[in-house]
């Protein structure tokens, strides 16, 4: 796996533990529990979005000719 693979998993996973807290949060404060299976498909979705954002901004954002 490539360091910009391996961090973009990492930013995902990030992104999908930081989307698990706001549901804890949201829960403490009396919301409605919706189960297990929406808030675990809505975590897999934040993962891909976050992974994927990551992967590409660091392809766009790194200076040319790679690492410095």
């Amino acid at each position: 796996m490539t360091p910009r693979a391996k961090a973009a998993v990492l930013w995902g996973a990030i992104g999908a533990l930081a989307f698990l807290a706001a549901h804890q949060a949201y829960l403490l404060v009396d919301g409605a529990f919706l189960g297990v299976g929406p808030i675990a498909g809505v975590a897999l979705v934040v993962f891909a979005a976050a992974a994927a954002s990551a992967y590409y901004l660091e392809g766009r954002l790194s200076p040319p000719g790679g690492e410095e």
